[in-house]
Formats: structure tokens, sequence, C-alpha cells
């Protein structure tokens, strides 16, 4: 590489630069949103807007916005950064999910959904799981943080043995593949799944049970999302061109590694930790199943 490249750079920086590239340890520059991203709804340039590596979607009294990966996926390390709405916001779902195709009633799916809330309140993560379009598994909780103040990571570890749900680096949710072993449970681990995300009206359920409606006067509300990498295995080439060579249950690829088949008693804790914050958990609510709890209940990591 030229050394006038590096011309205006003080001298021991310029030994530290030129060190990693001969190194190749270059840092790999962010994945623009339209390289395994595409518009799904919103696509006027207002309520959705794409900066290339950061994407903000706006909702109003016309339309929100989604979009969706390009690719469908059968494992992978999915992650998302994320800035909620700030201020009042009873009404409004902010989402990052996973979801098999076509959406008929037998799907698949990993939900990650924000609801928003007056002032004051803070917003609600909930957190469900589909299998073969049964879902009713909703874990709510209230974060140890404001997610409308900054960016914050939110991933979703699926592969053949376990589906890990992470704020940042702590396990929220910990759901084993007992596909087999425990009669009646359920996994979702025969469909493959597209990546999504949106902001969208649920007035009629998200905030006090629907009692809180959006306040369109607040409008527009706006969430940012980062990080558009994707780490998993596509089995298809859809748009993106990108189909896997290698079996998407393969141990050759590295979240599938021995050391994704289990959380670790590091996360162990950290989930325990994380369990005070959540306010609701379908496993504790016997009224709702009339006392024959789904059989995951009695499994937990």
């Amino acid at each position: 590489m030229s050394s006038k490249v590096f011309s205006w750079l003080p001298p021991l920086l310029v030994l530290l630069m030129a060190a990693i590239v001969a190194d190749g340890l270059t840092p790999t520059a962010a994945a623009a949103f339209n390289e395994n991203y595409a518009v799904q709804w919103g696509a006027d340039g207002y309520h959705l807007v794409d900066h290339g590596t950061e994407v903000n979607l706006a909702m109003d009294q016309s339309s929100g916005a989604g979009f969706r990966s390009k690719s469908t996926y059968g494992s992978g390390f999915f992650h998302m950064r994320m800035k909620l709405p700030t201020g009042y916001t009873a009404g409004v779902v902010t989402t990052f999910f996973l979801i098999s195709q076509p959406e008929n009633g037998e799907h698949d799916e990993v939900d990650f959904e924000f609801l928003g809330d007056k002032d004051g309140k803070p917003i609600t993560l909930q957190t469900n799981v589909f299998v073969n379009g049964q879902g009713n598994r909703e874990q709510r909780l209230h974060l140890w943080f404001d997610p409308a103040a900054d960016f914050h990571d939110y991933k979703i570890l699926w592969n053949p043995y376990q589906l890990v749900m992470f704020v940042d680096d702590t396990p929220i949710r910990v759901m084993r593949n007992l596909t087999g072993v425990v009669p009646g449970y359920e996994f979702p681990a025969k469909q493959t799944m597209l990546v999504r995300a949106s902001i969208w009206d649920g007035s009629d359920w998200a905030t006090d049970g629907g009692q809180a409606k959006v306040d369109w006067s607040k409008a527009p509300f706006t969430a940012g999302y980062q990080g558009f990498d994707v780490d998993a295995c596509a089995t298809d080439d859809g748009d993106s061109g990108s189909g896997s060579a290698t079996p998407c249950d393969s141990p050759a690829l590295w979240w599938n590694g021995d050391e994704y088949r289990n959380v670790t008693d590091a996360q162990r804790e950290a989930y325990e930790g994380a369990k005070k914050y959540m306010y609701y958990n379908y496993c504790m609510d016997t009224v709702r199943f009339n006392n024959h709890m789904p059989p995951e209940c009695s499994y937990d990591l």
C-alpha cells in the first residue's frame, strides 16, 4: 500500500495501521442494508429511509414500514441493533423476528416485539415462539435500560439444539430442542425462516390490553436499525444469491458447534438474573391453560 495513504497520520498510528494491513486484519466494513435485506412495505422514501448501514422505520397514520431478508435460513446466530421510538408510544409495536414462509397457519416464528407505552411508563419487550402455527408462548419483561435511549443488540441463536434469545449478551429466553424426548414437545426445527423487522399500529392489543391507543398527534414514531450482516445458513438463492452448499444442521457451521449446543454457566447465571425483570410468563399462567401446561414449561434449559 502506498505511503501516501498514511501521509497525514501521526507516525505511531501509521506503523500500527501498516501492521494491521500486513497481517490481513483490516476491519471488515459493516454490511449495507441492501446487501442482505429488502424493503417489504413503506417503500416511499419516507416511512423507510435507507442510510446504508442504518435504516429508519417510521409510522404515521398513513402507514408503517417493514423489511425482510433476501434469503431464508435454516440455522444461524441472527442479530439486529435497534433503537426504539421515544416519548408517548402507546399502541406502537416495533419488531425483529424470524418467520417461515408462507404464513399459512402452520408457520414457525420467533419474535422480539417491543410494545410502546404512555409517557413515563417503560417499554415492554414481549417474546413469543410459534411452532406449526401454534403460539401462545408469550413472555413479557421490562428491560434494565431504556431501549429508546440508544442502540442495543438483540440476538437469536437458532440451531438444531437450542433457541436462545439475547438482549446484548444476556440470555432472556432459552428453549432446548427436546423433540422426540418429551411427549408433545414442539421446537421450531423443520421450517426455514426469513428475518423480518417492522413498525406498526397495535392499538387493539399492545398497551393495557388495547385500552391505550396510538396518539397520532405524536407521530411520526421512528425506530432505528443497524447491523445488517447475517451469520446464518441460507437455504435458497433468493434475491441474494447466497444459498449455502453446507447442510444447515452441519457442525461445520460455527453456530452449530459444541460451544453453542447449550448455554454456558455464565450465560445460565445471567439468564437467571434477567428473570427478575419478567412480569408475565405463559408457563406460570395456570388459569389460561386450565392447569394443563405446555410440556416445555417443565423443561427450562
